[in-house]
């Protein structure tokens, strides 16, 4: 019988799911001022290096350890999956891309709004994660009952329920998703 042995199978997931576990322990030992200070992106001025740091690093900070789990239960589902059909560097890509949109649209739109987690890479994921039987001159079904199902709710709750969770960032995720889906299978 072959031993089993534990394998790094998703560098770039696992990389990211560790900076969240970290930013959200340094969060919860700072009584929530390093999330505050470095994990949540809002409007600031230019000027300030934390700026540009923030627009990355909020995809890390998260409010709580459910705000984490919620998040991580999908990004370690479905990253691994993503990270091997279209590699490391691609996946990277995705989450840049998607934390600095909702960096940027939060600022523009909701000025007085912080953003923090990883939300939005996480619709991203689930859109792109549609996009896996692709091809050139097709739409999937699955596509679109996904867009329909967690796009369409996102809408709804941003313009019926008043919490505090940025759907936004989920529909700014979301377009990620489906842009770079659409691109990267439309080349194959």
């Amino acid at each position: 019988m072959k031993k089993l042995r534990i394998t790094f199978n998703s560098p770039v997931v696992l990389a990211f799911a560790f900076i969240c576990l970290i930013a959200t322990i340094l969060g919860t030992v700072s009584g929530g001022s390093i999330t505050n200070d470095f994990f949540v992106t809002y409007r600031s001025p230019l000027t300030n290096p934390l700026t540009y740091l923030r627009a990355i690093s909020h995809v890390f900070g998260h409010a709580g350890w459910e705000h984490l789990i919620s998040n991580m239960s999908f990004i370690l589902l479905l990253g691994p999956i993503l990270e091997e059909k279209y590699g490391s560097e691609k996946i990277v890509g995705v989450i840049a891309l998607t934390a600095i949109s909702t960096a940027v649209i939060n600022a523009v739109i909701s000025p007085n709004a912080g953003v923090c987690g990883a939300s939005g890479v996480v619709f991203a994921f689930i859109i792109l994660s549609s996009f896996t039987n692709f091809k050139e001159g097709e739409i999937p079904l699955t596509f679109i009952l996904v867009a329909a199902i967690y796009i369409g709710q996102q809408v709804i709750e941003g313009i019926f329920v008043q919490d505090n969770i940025s759907q936004m960032a989920h529909i700014i995720g979301g377009a990620v998703g489906a842009y770079v889906g659409y691109v990267w299978n439309k080349r194959r």
